[in-house]
């Protein structure tokens, strides 16, 4: 891998910062972010701030801007152990951008962030290559970013990356627990497996059983690294599209991350509300399985971490679950019902109550898992 030469005479080079490195790196990303910019992009590549035409937000009878900033959490550390960089950045923008999409915003740009112990020029376009496909893929302008050199804090291999997004929405059209009705219906959207959420634990359970990254993982059909590694699935622009075929029937979004499936649904049901998920509904990917499996434990017991196959929860008009469920499954995204919300007390039993702060509903999970292929 090429890499460009560090002037021995500057001082800044000889903390261990390339500056010249930095340089490269920007030209091998720019085709790539050019790529994500539509008229509303003003300056190109390289300004101090990116700028954006708001113009259209005139159109707007009362226009809210959603704003969402997220990383991709210690699944960096598995991209940096099999040196490939190529996916971690739709992991970023699927953590970021798709939890605009939650509140019904249709998101406008972002902008990112990588630190790392070194610049490698070709390892850092990669990264922001894979961010800006899938802001393109989102409909999102990456209209700036800034790679930092942190030598002597991060070894020359270690990086980490952030972002953040802006999105905007109608304000009489924002989702919400407060359009939550009794007798909704609670619908999933499959995952593309463990997104970029519980990578603590895998590394952790793989760590305990000897398992390396180059080794093959039973029952997946690939290396563990390269099947850790499965990018996060995007369902900002399917469930823009469903919203919009469908005004009236979605009612509430979540974005299955940190936490499981319970305690995102809950933070997206009022008070006073509950619901069930029956697992009885789907079988969960391998990848949980083999995994729990390794670990020696039940599969029920990383619920509060992984989201087993469920990526978003749509909450929506009980009358029309069926249209919601075609119109996402015509969007290329598994979707099926997996529970009711009602109103009123919950019954006896051990329930997620609320989370992240939010004084919302209870759900808790409840049978068990099907056996088989969904």
């Amino acid at each position: 891998m090429a890499e460009s030469p560090t002037n021995p005479t500057d001082p800044y080079a000889a903390a261990g910062v390339d500056t010249a490195a930095g340089d490269l790196a920007v030209e091998l990303m720019k085709a790539s972010v050019r790529a994500t910019h539509g008229p509303e992009v003003l300056g190109g590549v390289g300004g101090f701030a990116g700028l954006f035409d708001a113009s259209a937000l005139r159109e707007f009878r009362r226009p809210l801007l959603a704003t969402s900033t997220d990383g991709v959490g210690t699944k960096v550390a598995i991209a940096q152990a099999i040196d490939k960089h190529d996916t971690i950045g739709q992991d970023l923008v699927g953590m970021v951008v798709d939890d605009i999409v939650v509140v019904g915003a249709k998101p406008l740009f972002m902008t990112d962030y990588i630190a790392c112990g070194k610049v490698v020029p070709h390892r850092i376009a990669d990264i922001v290559r894979g961010i800006a496909d899938a802001c393109a893929a989102t409909g999102t302008a990456l209209v700036g970013g800034e790679t930092a050199e942190h030598p002597g804090l991060l070894g020359p291999d270690d990086y980490d990356v952030a972002g953040a997004a802006t999105g905007a929405v109608e304000a009489d059209a924002v989702l919400g627990a407060d359009l939550v009705r009794d007798g909704d219906a609670v619908i999933a959207l499959s995952s593309s497996g463990l997104h970029s959420n519980g990578f603590s634990l895998v590394r952790h359970i793989l760590s305990g059983a000897g398992l390396g990254y180059s080794d093959p993982a039973a029952d997946l059909g690939a290396t563990w690294g390269e099947a850790l590694l499965e990018p996060t699935r995007l369902y900002t622009l399917p469930l823009l599209e469903v919203i919009e075929r469908l005004p009236g029937a979605v009612h509430a979004l979540s974005h299955v991350t940190g936490g499981g499936i319970a305690a995102n649904l809950a933070r997206v049901l009022p008070h006073g509300s509950w619901a069930e998920v029956d697992r009885a509904t789907w079988t969960p990917d391998p990848v949980f399985r083999v995994l729990a499996e390794i670990a020696g434990t039940p599969i029920e017991r990383t619920e509060g971490t992984w989201n087993l196959g469920i990526g978003f929860l749509a909450i929506v008009d009980g009358g029309q679950k069926d249209a919601v469920i075609a119109a996402v499954e015509s969007q290329g995204i598994h979707a099926w019902q997996v529970g009711e919300v009602r109103l009123g007390a919950a019954p006896a039993g051990d329930f997620e109550q609320g989370a992240k702060g939010v004084d919302g509903g209870a759900v808790r999970l409840v049978g068990a898992y099907a056996d088989g292929a969904r």
